[in-house]
């Protein structure tokens, strides 16, 4: 590949630092699929509230969602993909057809190591 077409040396480093964990993927295919309300991404995923949080603020401050006030009193928002947010999801959906055709082998991870509390899997960590 020629040197002007090769991607920037950090390009692959720095897409990985935004959307590379296991619940930031999960939190991003939600919100791609309709689940735009914190309270159903966390249960369409399974992941804890603080954790969402976490992620939710990171990828708003990345770019990569949005957040509007749907109602004021509590605060509530709905959270929707930038363009930035709108670019990945040729991504999302290449990983899920890898995923389809790959590593679907049954259970999913979270329900494999659902059944060993005793293990965490290094996917999941926070």
């Amino acid at each position: 590949m020629p040197a002007a077409d090769r991607p920037h040396p950090h390009a692959f480093e720095n897409a990985v630092a935004v959307v590379g964990d296991y619940w930031t993927l999960l939190v991003l295919q939600e919100v791609s699929f309709g689940a735009r309300r914190f309270r159903r991404i966390m249960t369409n995923t399974g992941i804890s509230s603080n954790v969402l949080a976490v992620r939710l603020r990171k990828l708003i401050e990345r770019g990569v969602l949005s957040k509007e006030l749907y109602e004021s009193r509590p605060p509530r928002y709905e959270y929707t993909l930038t363009e930035a947010g709108r670019e990945l999801q040729p991504v999302l959906l290449a990983l899920a057809e890898w995923g389809n055709r790959h590593a679907c082998r049954g259970e999913s991870l979270m329900e494999r190591h659902a059944r060993s509390p005793t293990t965490t899997p290094r996917a999941t960590r926070v």
